[in-house]
């Protein structure tokens, strides 16, 4: 059986990540538990992740939780990678690649708090900062 915060975080990197190279699948890892560790944000994994959900009103942290599509993962190896991921970073076995990183957006987008916050890294398709 697993653990709440790893089914959390291995959710939170499929659907925000699981179409990036490994690097920024662990790096969208780290953005996730950096604000846990955060007095900013919720210190745990799922309220982290589902945080800004309240029905009717989809302002959620990270948009898939709130499309209203199904959570479920449907392909089975992006899941597992997921997983694997989820576990070495909660376990401390990879160390933060994003410097701190507490945000991050794709590339093509521009949103307004990026020019307020300091970039860390890019990896894949998505710029990290904080």
């Amino acid at each position: 059986m697993l653990s709440a915060s790893l089914m959390c975080l291995a959710l939170n990197v499929y659907h925000e990540a699981r179409s990036e190279p490994v690097v920024g699948q662990y790096a969208v890892a780290h953005v996730t538990i950096n604000r846990v560790q955060s007095n900013r944000w919720p210190n745990d994994v799922c309220k982290v992740v589902k945080q800004g959900y309240h029905k009717g009103r989809h302002r959620c942290q990270f948009s898939w939780y709130c499309d209203g599509k199904s959570d479920k993962p449907y392909e089975q190896l992006a899941w597992a990678k997921s997983l694997i991921v989820a576990d070495n970073v909660l376990s401390g076995r990879i160390l933060d690649i994003t410097h701190g990183a507490t945000h991050y957006h794709a590339r093509y987008v521009r949103p307004y708090w990026s020019k307020k916050l300091l970039k860390t890294v890019a990896y894949g398709s998505h710029k990290f900062y904080k």
